[in-house]
């Protein structure tokens, strides 16, 4: 390609790449499970799209499923319209049943609900989607694969793990054009006549025995995404054309499949020690023995026929299959991951889900709908008519037998359902600040910085921040819930640190905050920074034993309030009495003798993602 620029070579190559999921997610959807395509909507995405379409037998079925379709919608339900007309309940076919034999693809997969996601990858596993209710009992066959569009800008959404681990190929468009999208050398036809071939495919030990090395050498603990790959090498082998499982094939299954789940990266040929001799040489054999021996004399004709035995040695017998897979998925690891990485010690952790602030709570009048109840509307509850309509459809024959005139539609109470609504609420951040002592300048400025780092997330993060300083005799809301930045440097900044302990009238304020907060319809979080050791009573006087007292009652009321809490020991040595405070706060208790900002803000949000998980 003389006169092609390197830019150009490398888009096309990323293109081919990227297509190559396509073809063979047209070719065995229900086999590849489908493609993970991360990309936002633009004409990348849409080039990428409309080759798939192409590549689509004719006949083969293509259903798009929104991001809030209904169970009755995904999966079937009760024909209404119908089961009025016939008097008696009438199916009708979900989306995932119409899409069998062919693909879905699911809008804004990022955002698509843990159960909306087990719903769909229980039929994927099972092939069949059966329904039993609304007075009906079917059994449908729905094999399909899934092109999840993910559009995901940062950790906030993530697809489901359950999902993406039965997706076998992550396709990344980020950077590509449209207009430099070439076209495969493949069309329904070929993919047609592929589809006949592949029953007959056959994959040989060595090549299963391939795969399962690459995957083990690069950290994929998914036995999924090894089965995955020993599909997409069969489904890659009928599109080529042969019976056989080859090279080419479990080079490219590996390094579609594979690659894009590596945790870690083994080292070459080329980066293992130099000094360290050939297994296949004999153990007496010393370096100055064994080039005379190798080296026939001139003339010699048994030399020259072992040498010509050598060359003419197939290539497989040269160097080991898993080897040269390996040597391809080392090939296409991009730049990114690599430093990834070698900057987590050699092994990527275990993906996990990311977790969203703020809890998911039940709502009758606000929020995504997210089904529908028994009971009866009023008191902010909303009708929903037609499933109403659907509960009472199947009773229609029995209630005319009754004297129920024929034109109307019988609805009785125990058939009415009402909207069911879920609010996903904001989170607040409630820090409060011991700023009594010697010591309490420095604890109120890693609470500055802390705040600081956890409002540049806020836009993305949808938290609030709010400030409490006790110190003297009493508490002080020193920064009201609040995502402005400069609100809160000019709150905190100037505040005076000195005086008694009054820990039970901190610990009340912030008490007080957080369930106003949660009356409101917020998350509140509470972390309290302080060594625990009260001097200062509720009622303002002074004496330690009495102040640990109230303050010890103060953690009862936090505890009996299920409030997601902290306790950071600023103490320069972990004290036994924060221990027992942070004990029966039931908060998570951090010791941090040299406590810092990012200290503080990286345990803030694990504490919030823990949450959020156990809210989901």
């Amino acid at each position: 390609m003389s006169g092609v620029p390197m830019q150009t070579e490398d888009t096309m190559a990323r293109w081919l790449r990227a297509l190559l999921p396509a073809a063979l997610c047209a070719l065995d959807p229900a086999g590849c499970g489908g493609v993970r395509l991360r990309a936002q909507a633009g004409p990348a995405r849409d080039a990428w799209l409309a080759q798939l379409r192409a590549l689509l037998p004719p006949g083969t079925p293509l259903r798009r499923i929104p991001l809030d379709a209904p169970d009755a919608r995904l999966l079937g339900g009760l024909d209404l319209a119908a089961t009025l007309r016939a008097g008696r309940p009438v199916a009708e076919r979900g989306l995932l049943v119409e899409a069998h034999g062919g693909v879905v693809l699911l809008a804004m997969a990022e955002r698509i609900s843990s159960a909306a996601a087990a719903r769909l990858t229980a039929v994927m596993d099972e092939g069949v989607v059966v329904m039993l209710r609304d007075g009906l009992e079917t059994r449908e066959a729905a094999e399909f694969g899934v092109i999840a569009l993910d559009e995901a800008q940062g950790d906030d959404e993530n697809l489901p793990a359950a999902l993406c681990d039965r997706l076998a190929c992550i396709v990344e468009l980020e950077g590509l054009r449209a207009g430099d999208c070439p076209q495969l050398p493949f069309d329904a036809g070929h993919i047609a006549a592929a589809r006949a071939r592949l029953p007959t495919v056959s994959v040989s030990p060595v090549v299963i025995q391939s795969l399962g090395a690459a995957a083990q050498a690069f950290g994929v603990d998914s036995l999924r995404a090894f089965m995955l790959a020993v599909r997409a090498a069969r489904a890659a082998a009928a599109l080529d054309g042969r019976d056989q499982v080859g090279e080419p094939d479990v080079t490219l299954a590996a390094q579609l499949v594979l690659a894009p789940r590596a945790t870690q990266c083994p080292a070459s040929a080329a980066e293992a020690p130099a000094d360290v001799p050939p297994e296949s040489a004999a153990p007496d054999q010393t370096p100055d023995k064994a080039p005379a021996e190798a080296a026939p004399p001139p003339g010699d004709a048994g030399g020259e026929q072992r040498d010509e035995r050598k060359d003419d040695r197939p290539a497989d017998l040269q160097q080991p299959l898993e080897d040269r897979v390996l040597e391809a998925v080392r090939a296409v690891l991009s730049p990114d991951l690599l430093a990834h990485i070698r900057l987590a010690g050699g092994r990527l952790p275990r993906a996990r889900s990311a977790g969203r602030s703020g809890a998911l709570r039940g709502n009758g009048q606000r929020g995504r709908p997210v089904g529908v109840r028994k009971g009866r509307p009023g008191g902010g509850l909303r009708l929903s008519v037609i499933d109403t309509l659907r509960a009472a459809a199947p009773w229609q024959a029995l209630r005319r037998r009754q004297g129920m005139p024929v034109t109307q539609v019988a609805v009785r109470p125990e058939d009415f359902r009402v909207v069911r609504y879920r609010q996903r609420t904001q989170t607040t951040t409630i820090f409060v600040v011991d700023a009594s002592g010697s010591s309490a300048l420095h604890r109120l400025g890693e609470a500055k910085g802390a705040v600081e780092l956890l409002l540049a997330d806020c836009y993305v993060r949808r938290d609030r921040v709010a400030v409490i300083a006790f110190r003297g005799t009493r508490a002080e809301l020193l920064l009201p819930p609040t995502r402005s930045l400069v609100r809160a440097k000019r709150s905190l900044a100037g505040l005076p640190g000195g005086g008694g302990t009054p820990l039970a009238a901190g610990i009340e304020a912030g008490w007080s905050l957080a369930d106003a907060l949660r009356r409101q319809g917020d998350t509140p979080t509470l972390v309290l920074l302080t060594d625990g050791r009260g001097n200062v009573a509720r009622d303002g006087q002074g004496g330690r034993a009495q102040a640990e007292q109230d303050a010890q009652a103060a953690a009862r009321r936090v505890r009996a309030s299920a409030l997601r809490t902290l306790f950071i020991d600023t103490s320069p040595r972990p004290h036994p009495s924060a221990q027992s405070l942070a004990a029966g706060m039931g908060a998570l208790y951090a010791p941090l003798s040299a406590a810092d900002a990012q200290g503080i803000s990286q345990l803030v949000k694990k504490a919030g993602a823990q949450s959020a998980g156990q809210n989901r």
